[in-house]
């Protein structure tokens, strides 16, 4: 059963484009890049832009973060420097960095990133992060707003696209968060298993705190893209399917990690409409998922974890969260003793003042140890938290919080 309802917010959010974001047009921006290099190298290239009529990001904070993430996008006025608009994100590329193989191979990585149109020449400036929190790249160029080689596409509402439909709506796009969940593995005949999966994750992530008291923040839309093979592919066993994503588990040789690189086809499928937020569901009941902070969720359909599954990876793709749970003997490089995580809801107590020390003695809330793949010196705040166990009856208060704060610098002005 299709959802689909209009909810005002309780905040004002009728300003106008033009009086809120002043510099930009009322356009999407969607620039393409190649992220190429090693373990300690990295090379940025810009591989093309596309615009379309319309701007269904954030008209709010325009020039803040909420997060640190491990990459920053910026925009630039070129005339006078004024920043115009900021976002952060992470990549798989960055992950794979961390890996053995990035010592011995050099890899290409796709992303995309969609800005608003500037309404004269801007530049654009794209910094990387590495695990110590320095900047281990830059990039900049500029954008032309005239420039005759933006590729025009069409801009596509959901109400007049056959591929797509509102599973819920909460408010105008402009005004709410849009996140666009896309079929992955569906055949043509298939699409009505997908209607009902993409039902059920909605479902899945409403029934948790914050989601289920914000939720008429967001609008989720469910986007069709028939497959020519049903499932996904799983490597180890020798399984290769031909689907619009082309996604597989055994990402980076580990079992359970589910993930696309097919970042511009991602993109393709949505080009046009609403979006900000991408949730893909793999038609396979093989266990396991990914979710990359402001890029896409990525979760099996049909395993019997699939609802605590999604809502933990959209906790990371939507949410900024880290992993709370640990390996044995894990070494991954990927926090140190004297440098505090940016992600919320870990902490090394390098600054833990910054993190949830207000919140210590509330709710169970303190310091556990074992939490960002590492049994030792990165701590969690509970013992058990959707973001560590699928058996977790939901986020933790410093979870909570953290993704509340995320909502609310998405939708009202601070």
């Amino acid at each position: 059963m299709r959802i689909s309802r209009l909810c005002s917010l309780t905040v004002c959010m009728m300003v106008s484009f033009t009086a809120c974001c002043q510099g930009l047009q009322d356009k999407t921006l969607r620039l393409d890049y190649i992220f190429n290099g090693t373990d300690t190298t990295c090379d940025i290239s810009l591989h093309g832009m596309t615009s379309w009529d319309g701007w269904s990001g954030r008209t709010v904070n325009m020039k803040d973060v909420p997060v640190a993430g491990n990459g920053e996008i910026c925009m630039l006025d070129a005339q006078s420097g004024d920043t115009l608009y900021r976002n952060t994100f992470c990549t798989l590329f960055q992950e794979w960095q961390a890996i053995p193989e990035a010592k011995t191979v050099r890899k290409s990585f796709e992303n995309s990133f969609l800005v608003p149109m500037p309404r004269r020449e801007a530049r654009v400036c794209i910094r990387l992060f590495d695990h110590r929190r320095e900047v281990s790249a830059v990039f900049e160029h500029p954008v032309d707003p005239s420039d005759i080689l933006i590729r025009k596409a069409a801009a596509r509402t959901v109400e007049a696209e056959p591929s797509a439909y509102y599973i819920w709506k909460g408010g105008d796009s402009r005004d709410v968060i849009d996140v666009a969940v896309i079929a992955e593995g569906y055949t043509a005949e298939e699409m009505p298993v997908f209607e009902k999966d993409a039902q059920d994750a909605v479902e899945a992530i409403f029934s948790h705190e914050p989601f289920a008291s914000m939720r008429d923040r967001f609008n989720f839309i469910a986007v069709a893209a028939p497959s020519k093979d049903s499932g996904v592919s799983v490597p180890r066993r020798g399984e290769w399917k031909s689907t619009p994503l082309s996604s597989h588990f055994d990402t980076f040789y580990s079992e359970r990690y589910l993930t696309t690189s097919a970042i511009f086809q991602m993109h393709d499928l949505l080009e046009g409409l609403p979006y900000e937020h991408i949730i893909i569901l793999a038609n396979t009941d093989v266990y396991g998922g990914g979710g990359i902070y402001n890029s896409y969720t990525l979760t099996t359909a049909h395993h019997s974890q699939f609802r605590p599954v999604v809502v933990h990876e959209f906790g990371h793709s939507f949410g900024a969260l880290a992993d709370e749970y640990a390996y044995a003997g894990e070494e991954d490089p990927y926090y140190f003793a004297d440098v505090e995580p940016w992600e919320q809801n870990i902490t090394t107590q390098a600054d833990f003042g910054s993190k949830w020390r207000d919140m210590v003695g509330i709710d169970g809330v303190g310091l556990f140890e074992g939490a960002g793949y590492l049994p030792k010196g990165v701590w969690r705040p509970v013992e058990d938290c959707r973001m560590r166990t699928n058996a977790a009856g939901g986020f933790c208060p410093v979870c909570r919080r953290a993704i509340e704060r995320i909502v609310i610098f998405n939708t009202e002005e601070r």
